[in-house]
């Protein structure tokens, strides 16, 4: 049975740096296809960091771009996504995803989901 659980979320004021964490059991993170997203109450879930298959395929929500790197860690089986120079606006909880399914629309579908963290960020 897959697992994917998150950590690292928490408050931080504005500026500051979180790392969030993927750790996952059944799974291993590979290069293809795996993500971040993020929901805030009221919205819809939006893909912040995607990775389809490699490196050269990462993208990034506008506006993470050049603050948000996702990476993994294939000796911990985890994946991470480095969030610096936090904005109140990246607020929200934080969802990974693993094993994509494939598009319906412009949505990307994932098989696997953590359960969430909630990172929330002052000014």
């Amino acid at each position: 049975q897959v697992q994917l659980v998150e950590s690292g979320g928490g408050s931080v004021q504005a500026g500051g740096t979180l790392r969030l964490s993927c750790a996952a059991s059944g799974y291993t993170w590979s290069s293809a296809c795996m993500g971040w997203f993020r929901q805030v109450p009221g919205k819809a879930r939006e893909g912040v960091a995607l990775m389809i298959d490699g490196e050269d395929s990462l993208t990034y929500l506008d506006s993470v771009k050049g603050r948000f790197t996702l990476y993994t860690d294939t000796a911990e089986n985890t994946m991470y996504l480095q969030m610096d120079d936090l904005k109140p606006e990246d607020s929200g909880m934080y969802y990974c995803a693993a094993s994509c399914l494939g598009w319906d629309g412009d949505s990307l579908l994932f098989r696997y989901w953590g359960q969430g963290t909630q990172v929330t960020v002052s000014s």
